[in-house]
């Protein structure tokens, strides 16, 4: 029954349990019509408590009934075993015929593209080779073009190991990448690199070394003027692209991890200068995406130290504006789950339901393959007022 509606599958139980819909309808304490339209999809069950009747009238567990998946490997498992192999490779040559440093960059452009789609099993798979070829078209082509290469190749490697929950490895990487920035001298590209060793460190739980990585590498960039009409191609949660000028851009996303660093450790008055900041250096580059990006910290950051109504009505300014659509899918998945924890700690399930059911259609893996997640969706969907399609996610992720 895997895979079918819900309805279907409670039809095709109920069957098996030789019950007519009528009895069905006794055990349950409902009307033979209920479900009768249960059954063919036209009343949808949208309560938790709803489903967990069911699933008990049926003698059957509510994952029974609900999973999509059941029995799948976790597909992140094997991958992240390969970026570690290749993380260990420290001994680099170049082939009899190594790689172009054009076409690796192309590889690289797309793998930051399935990045911001969020394709976390697709670039587990993808990272491996891309490193080695990164690292193999330096050793034969030094300079700044393949210091670039190799500088995103490692960040990239450390925001996907992030995402799966793989913070010490991710450490490593983003560690990695700084090393050959720092060796170029070229401030651009230490900040370039500091983005994810940021958010490494803030994964392990390192916030204050997060925040001062992330400003001493803002002080240091040049004062660039964006190239006019170019968007700036980074997230306050992804990976910065090396394409165009982009230092304005790039001090906008640095001031940003600080200040989701700074709000992770509960410094109000640090939270609110930094925000107020990136906001000014939007205002010198210009676009929805900065705008947009610097609205989704401060609601984040709000919600981190405390202030959950302030940071609610921001959220639904933000969601409801065209600033949204500029987001990544990435981006606003992840968001979406940090929203869901600001309602969960409030108390609103609904809410909190609601925002990881946004995420999972914004972004499938943001939810699927982040191991972070699974706590949450689990802590939600125990709720009798969650969203029905939350005890659907939650049977799907082995959480019920």
């Amino acid at each position: 029954m895997t895979g079918l509606p819900v309805g279907r599958r409670v039809a095709q139980w109920r069957v098996r349990r030789n019950m007519t819909q009528q009895q069905f309808a006794d055990r349950l304490g409902k009307s033979k019509s209920w479900v009768d339209k249960v059954e063919r999809g036209v009343r949808p069950l949208e309560r938790m408590s709803n489903l967990r009747e069911v699933a008990e009238a049926l003698r059957i567990d509510l994952e029974v009934l609900l999973a999509e998946r059941i029995g799948q490997p976790d597909v992140a498992v094997a991958g992240v075993a390969r970026v570690r192999a290749a993380l260990a490779r420290y001994h680099v040559e170049a082939s009899f015929r190594p790689p172009d440093v054009a076409k690796v960059r192309a590889r690289l452009d797309h793998a930051e593209q399935s990045y911001r789609h969020a394709r976390y099993p697709i670039l587990l798979g993808l990272l491996p080779g891309l490193l080695d070829a990164a690292r193999e078209a330096r050793v034969a082509h030094p300079g700044r073009a393949a210091d670039e290469l190799l500088v995103s190749a490692y960040g990239l490697v450390a925001l996907v190991l992030v995402k799966v929950g793989q913070g010490e490895l991710a450490w490593l990487a983003a560690d990695r990448g700084m090393a050959v920035a720092l060796a170029t001298d070229d401030a651009r590209l230490a900040a370039v690199a500091t983005v994810p060793l940021s958010q490494a460190l803030r994964a392990v739980g390192r916030r204050r070394s997060a925040m001062e990585t992330a400003l001493v590498a803002a002080r240091r960039l040049p004062p660039r003027k964006q190239a006019e009409g170019a968007p700036p191609r980074e997230s306050a949660e992804g990976a910065p692209s090396l394409g165009g000028d982009g230092a304005p851009s790039l001090r906008v996303t640095l001031l940003l991890q600080a200040a989701l660093a700074a709000a992770g450790r509960g410094d109000e008055r640090r939270v609110a200068g930094l925000l107020d900041q990136a906001a000014a250096a939007v205002g010198t580059v210009g676009g929805s995406f900065g705008r947009a990006s610097v609205e989704a910290a401060r609601v984040v950051a709000e919600a981190a130290v405390g202030d959950v109504q302030a940071a609610t009505v921001r959220h639904e300014r933000l969601v409801r504006g065209e600033q949204w659509r500029w987001l990544p899918p990435e981006h606003r998945a992840a968001y979406l789950l940090d929203v869901a924890r600001v309602h969960a700690l409030a108390g609103d399930m609904v809410r909190a339901g609601r925002a990881l059911l946004d995420a999972e259609r914004t972004a499938h893996s943001e939810v699927h393959h982040r191991p972070a997640v699974r706590d949450l969706v689990a802590i939600v969907a125990r709720h009798a007022a969650a969203p029905a399609g939350l005890a659907r996610l939650a049977a799907a992720l082995h959480v019920t």
